[in-house]
């Protein structure tokens, strides 16, 4: 049996919002473990200043719980952490992949555009998130489709089918994660930060995100997608990473 677990992360207080999460993903498949990002790891909450850097803390907004790391969480699900052997990573910000160095013999999938502008020497990601250097899995264009969607398929052997969904703009090779084949869920982690994008374009958190994209036409074209597939399949729950509206509709 498949067992799903919604976590937040993350905390950050921003201009926009005062209670920004960081949804991640858990799915306890028997005795394995997948994680859908990390969010902000054990180090982070330890070390923020050697680790994030002063300028970003305060730019983001981070506060920081040691309860709230993926890791602390699953232990009080009663789960091994070492059960953890796969992260799945939509994109290589740091809120997204501090978490990794606690699951340190975990295998890491992330899209192929996504490390490549990695290893290009962006300067919008850190280095040590993945200097423990981890097995890292990438995943190139494919001909699949899931409900419309192009995917590429995870090389992750639980029951449950997931694919990477390229969403790109928020970075270069940003990506969603499509879980499931009979009750589906379409995670589009940083495409959007708060839902209400996809219906109000007047609204703040728009110039945030415009802010922060690599590729903010790409970063339209992916709110598009995300719009049309909502409209072509009613019966799948989109989310993303930030939204804590979203969070909590899964856990109440």
């Amino acid at each position: 049996m498949v067992e799903l677990f919604h976590l937040n992360c993350v905390r950050i207080v921003s201009q926009v919002n005062d209670n920004v999460c960081g949804h991640c993903l858990l799915i306890k498949d028997g005795d394995r473990l997948v994680l859908i990002d990390t969010g902000i790891g054990l180090l982070d909450t330890r070390y923020p200043m050697e680790r994030i850097g002063k300028e970003l803390v305060e730019m983001v907004g981070y506060r920081f719980n040691e309860e709230l790391t993926a890791i602390r969480q699953i232990e009080k699900l009663g789960f091994d952490p070492s059960s953890v052997t796969d992260c799945v990573i939509s994109h290589l910000d740091n809120d997204h992949i501090g978490g990794l160095a606690d699951f340190p013999n975990a295998t890491v999938h992330v899209g192929k555009e996504e490390y490549e502008s990695y290893l290009a020497g962006n300067p919008r990601y850190l280095e040590i998130p993945l200097s423990y250097q981890p097995i890292i899995k990438t995943y190139a264009k494919d001909d699949l489709q899931w409900c419309g969607l192009e995917v590429r398929k995870l090389a992750i052997d639980v029951q449950v089918p997931l694919y990477l969904v390229p969403l790109f703009g928020h970075t270069l090779g940003h990506c969603g994660v499509a879980i499931g084949s009979e009750v589906k869920l379409l995670y589009v982690a940083d495409a959007y930060y708060m839902k209400v994008e996809l219906t109000d374009q007047t609204h703040p958190v728009n110039i945030l995100a415009e802010s922060r994209a690599e590729d903010n036409h790409q970063r339209l074209e992916s709110l598009d997608k995300i719009r049309r597939f909502i409209a072509l399949n009613p019966g799948v729950k989109v989310f993303g990473y930030h939204d804590i509206t979203e969070f909590d509709d899964f856990t109440e």
